[in-house]
């Protein structure tokens, strides 16, 4: 995949941008590819200046917002919320990011409520989940419910909601600053309603509030006759870098970025688009260095259950889906642990979402884990890092599409601004 900024720094920078460069000249055209050249040219005139990265303004000492990492002491968080739940229509855009298997129940199910008795059990789940934290000593905040079943109209297309189960969709937080992604699913367009009261309130103590461009999410922002039929398929058309988004509009997820200190990498995916991640590079440049990785994937849709930092210099990689660019974080002294594979039986419905959701875990600091209490591999694999785990059982909350860092949204951690690629 496309990278659209080198890491800073000396030979490390410019034999990134080289390795970069070569893998996928020639790949892409247009835009895409005059996008890229003008951003490698702005980021080496950039990296020859001695005092390129200026420090960052300061968050105010009343501010609740303070987030720049995985890892850092959790203070504050934001858990979603199953209440109200409602399977997608099964538009083109959930196909793409969908299992064969379980494309009937979209088609039987969508603008429906989840199936009752299982979306009880998630419930029960999360706040369990939120008791667990608050014992940790962890504020924990919630979205509004909101009825998901209500049908909604734009000019350029109508559906029913979704759902507020996974903050970590549709909120980046940055330093002191909120971002809103703009999303891609038809289904999730007015998501942020469920947050907007908990992010005024962010606001009026300080934070930074910024909402990306909304798309139209109209019929050109989609690959009407994107071939799925396999995952074959699907693997040969990520290899190429096509997926059902297009470029006619930025879009993307905010749990297709991931952060560590002053670099913060992404992926191209199903729902993230180039030019949504152009946006966020122009957007937090020059504080914050955005860099684009890709992995064997056939079905790309946020980065957390393929690749989640959880600690400085330690990173947990999919071994199902490698990614192509990892000898970059080798190189930069990191530590790149594959973890087992999941326990999760086959006969759980996984709606929206793989297996390894396993991995999909949350740093309360760099020695405690929340990890799911069914795996105990991982647990096992944890403990031999020096890591506790936090046992906490969300197998019906897996099912509606996350993990426990899917379901959250941390707010506030215990730190500073650092760069760990210099």
């Amino acid at each position: 995949m496309l990278r659209v900024r080198c890491l800073r720094g000396g030979s490390r920078g410019a034999e990134a941008a080289h390795y970069i460069g070569s893998r996928l000249r020639g790949v892409f055209t247009g835009w895409v590819q005059r996008t890229f050249q003008s951003t490698q040219a702005a980021t080496a005139s950039q990296n020859t200046c001695a005092a390129d990265d200026k420090a960052t303004s300061p968050v105010p000492k009343d501010c609740l917002v303070c987030s720049y990492n995985e890892w850092d002491p959790l203070e504050e968080v934001i858990v979603g919320r199953a209440e109200n739940a409602c399977v997608p229509p099964f538009s083109v855009e959930v196909k793409a990011n969908t299992y064969e298997k379980y494309w009937g129940f979209y088609q039987k199910f969508g603008g429906q409520s989840f199936p009752k008795d299982h979306l009880k059990k998630a419930i029960a789940e999360i706040e369990e989940m939120c008791n667990i934290l608050k014992g940790e000593g962890v504020i924990v905040k919630r979205p509004d419910p909101i009825d998901w079943s209500v049908k909604y109209k734009t000019p350029d297309f109508e559906s029913t909601g979704m759902y507020a189960a996974m903050p970590r969709d549709i909120l980046l937080v940055v330093g002191n600053e909120i971002i809103e992604a703009p999303m891609a699913w038809r289904a999730r367009f007015f998501e942020y309603r469920a947050y907007r009261r908990l992010i005024k309130d962010y606001f009026n103590s300080g934070a930074k509030w910024t909402t990306a461009p909304k798309p139209t999410m109209a019929d050109e922002l989609y690959d009407q006759s994107y071939p799925i039929l396999s995952v074959e398929d699907r693997h040969k058309l990520a290899a190429q870098g096509k997926f059902v988004t297009t470029e006619f509009e930025p879009c993307f997820d905010a749990a297709d970025f991931i952060r560590a200190g002053r670099d913060i990498f992404v992926q191209r995916s199903q729902v993230t688009n180039y030019m949504g991640i152009e946006w966020m590079r122009r957007h937090l440049a020059p504080d914050y260095r955005v860099h684009i990785i890709s992995f064997k994937d056939p079905n790309p849709m946020h980065i957390d259950a393929t690749f989640n930092i959880i600690g400085p210099g330690l990173v947990l990689s999919n071994p199902d889906r490698p990614c192509h660019q990892i000898e970059l974080f080798k190189k930069a002294g990191w530590t790149v642990i594959q973890p087992p594979v999941p326990l999760i039986p086959d006969d759980h419905p996984l709606w929206m979402s793989s297996k390894w959701l396993s991995m999909n875990v949350l740093m309360l600091d760099e020695k405690r884990v929340m990890v799911d209490a069914n795996e105990t591999s991982i647990q096992k694999m944890f403990e031999k890092l020096g890591i506790s785990t936090i046992k906490v059982n969300i197998r019906h909350a897996n099912s509606l599409g996350g993990g426990f860092h899917c379901w959250t949204c941390d707010i506030r951690r215990r730190g500073t601004l650092q760069s760990y690629f210099d």
